[in-house]
């Protein structure tokens, strides 16, 4: 619980740089450091769907603010503001590496179902009623396009959603663009 606390911290301490920065692009970092951070805490609250879609999304979206940032704004680093991006950088490194090692210290060996020894949870549900409830022999169908269809279909329009827009924003040459070399 510590650690979620911390990357609580963490996430409050990148907001107040990206909002407080002159820096455009590290603005932009720490923006994707913020969303990065929910998609860990989605983690530790049992969502790892919601997790994925969360870190596709903020990838995205970091390229494209990346992209528009870097073409407004040119930023050379020099002297000891290399020095001390490196040191804030490998400490950071460092400490996500510490993160790591605790999570995965606290995972249960892999193939033991954890869910299956809790009663009363969704996935107990899923497992006694799936087969009478939708009548779908295969149970992971059965979840996804019965008991969760509206989420699975929101998780799949914000993806492609956010595909579309990055690829309209990052083509080279817009329709516009060619249609005035063909004239």
């Amino acid at each position: 619980m510590a650690l979620f606390y911390m990357l609580l911290v963490f996430m409050v301490i990148a907001a107040i740089i990206a909002v407080e920065t002159k820096d455009l692009l590290s603005s932009v970092i720490c923006v994707g450091a913020i969303g990065f951070g929910g998609s860990l805490m989605f983690l530790f609250l049992r969502a790892p769907d919601i997790a994925i879609t969360q870190i596709v999304v903020e990838v995205l979206g970091l390229i494209i603010l990346i992209r528009a940032t870097i073409s407004r704004d040119l930023t050379f680093i020099t002297g000891d503001r290399e020095f001390f991006g490196t040191v804030v950088s490998v400490v950071i490194l460092f400490v996500i590496l510490l993160a790591g090692v605790r999570i995965f210290a606290t995972l249960p060996e892999f193939g033991a179902p954890v869910f299956a020894r809790l009663p009363g949870t969704a996935s107990q549900a899923y497992i006694s009623r799936g087969l009478a409830d939708t009548g779908a022999p295969n149970l992971v169908t059965s979840i996804y396009l019965d008991y969760r269809a509206y989420d699975t279909l929101g998780e799949a329009t914000v993806l492609f959603a956010a595909v579309i827009g990055a690829t309209a924003i990052l083509r080279s040459k817009s329709r516009k663009a060619l249609e005035g070399s063909d004239a």
